[in-house]
């Protein structure tokens, strides 16, 4: 199957630190490509793949500084997958509607994953104006603000099994946190956990520009270390040591978390999660096997020793079962051939029935 991948600019394919979509689009396009596909991949210069590599910008845009406005490298990028888009017979695209006017025409063989929020009421028309644009989510909660749009399934993330290995005996006598400074993702209360059971609590996190004042006002002021340590952006290296050693994950998130990645990459490492139950938490965390779903950190408290107790072993093996690149792309290769047995009978709303 000859396969476009058009993954994100902001960072590159994969992130050298932080960035989600950019990651899972990696690991879906090598997993592609390892199974005799014939993917190409559109993604900034910096990007590393097995794929063909169409470079649509020098430089992430995220770290580009010459770099004001991001919708131009879009719209350059756009017109490169639309004057090539005859050479495909899929076209994935891992960024949220851009590309809705500019590959309509080819909907029927066009795929979007949404790898974002989607309770902003202004995306319901969006979806309305473009009913024959196939989407996948990444859970069904993700779903929830607009049920009505044109859903192909839900293909939840995976991770490459080598990736990250299991540690069953960590060394660190700490709790960590993963991931983006920003209020919905509940540092504050990462770090009132951890105080409150009298662990040392790391903190690998990026800060946005936009989030900076927050991060001074809010969060520096609780910073005491080695107790409360902030380490900043991570690479994958230094995340695996960070969540091997880690006795637990804290996810206090405060908004509807499209999925949370980081629950996956510690649960590869065999490291159980504590998710506060918004959004995918209770898709991705099995109480009692890989971590504990709480609503309160009252609750997160009183939680901690039972998770603490699971087997990390078995975290691991549900990872595994659960949680692989392998079976990622496999969800995402039955969606792919369900819409082209219906290319020859397109239709406004050809949805392709649900992966789990």
């Amino acid at each position: 199957m000859k396969i476009a991948q058009v993954g994100s600019l902001i960072e590159s394919i994969p992130p050298k630190l932080y960035g989600g979509a950019e990651r899972v689009a990696s690991y879906l396009t090598e997993a592609l490509v390892r199974q005799g596909h014939d993917v190409t991949l559109f993604a900034s210069e910096k990007s590393t793949t097995a794929a063909k590599l169409v470079p649509c910008c020098k430089e992430p845009l995220r770290s580009d500084p010459r770099v004001k406005d991001i919708v131009p490298y879009y719209m350059i990028m756009l017109d490169k997958v639309r004057r090539m888009a005859p050479e495909f017979d899929i076209i994935h695209v891992h960024f949220d509607q851009f590309h809705f006017p500019v590959l309509s025409q080819y909907a029927h063989r066009t795929l979007t994953t949404l790898h974002g929020r989607q309770d902003l009421p202004d995306l319901r028309q969006l979806y309305a104006a473009f009913p024959q644009m196939p989407l996948v989510s990444i859970s069904d909660a993700q779903r929830t603000p607009i049920p009505n749009a044109n859903f192909a399934a839900t293909i939840h993330h995976g991770l490459p099994l080598d990736l990250f290995k299991l540690n069953l005996a960590p060394r660190g006598e700490y709790l960590s946190f993963l991931g983006r400074i920003s209020p919905e993702k509940g540092i504050d209360r990462a770090i009132a956990i951890a105080r409150a059971v009298n662990l040392p609590l790391k903190i690998a996190a990026k800060v946005d520009r936009l989030d900076l004042d927050y991060f001074h006002d809010h969060i520096a002021p609780l910073l005491d270390p080695p107790r409360v340590d902030f380490i900043g952006e991570i690479d994958e290296k230094a995340k695996a040591a960070l969540l091997g050693d880690s006795l637990a994950l804290l996810f206090p998130i405060d908004w509807p978390e499209p999925f949370g990645l980081v629950m996956i990459e510690a649960m590869a490492c065999g490291t159980p999660v504590i998710a506060f139950d918004k959004g995918a938490a209770r898709e991705v965390v099995d109480d009692g096997v890989t971590g504990q779903v709480v609503d309160t950190a009252d609750e997160a408290v009183r939680a901690l020793p039972q998770v603490l107790a699971l087997d990390r072993a078995k975290v691991r093996r549900q990872f595994e079962k659960r949680f692989s690149a392998f079976r990622m792309a496999a969800d995402y290769l039955r969606v792919y051939r369900g819409l082209l047995r219906s290319e020859s009978h397109p239709s406004p709303h050809h949805l392709v029935p649900a992966s789990a």
